[in-house]
């Protein structure tokens, strides 16, 4: 067996697995309880100071 017919099956078995299980902890982690008001303290994080900069 040559070196791409083996990392063909490696990658038609196991890679695609293993990224399917990493892409649902991905989404599983972004989507969890809490995370809310974390994402928009994030997002918003950009207007706190906007009348003026912030003092030193």
């Amino acid at each position: 067996m040559d070196t791409y017919t083996a990392l063909r099956h490696f990658a038609d078995s196991w890679a695609v697995l293993g990224l399917l299980i990493f892409f649902g902890g991905v989404v599983l982690w972004v989507f969890r309880p809490g995370s809310r008001e974390i994402y928009k303290d994030s997002a918003n994080m950009i207007f706190r100071n906007e009348s003026k900069p912030k003092d030193d």
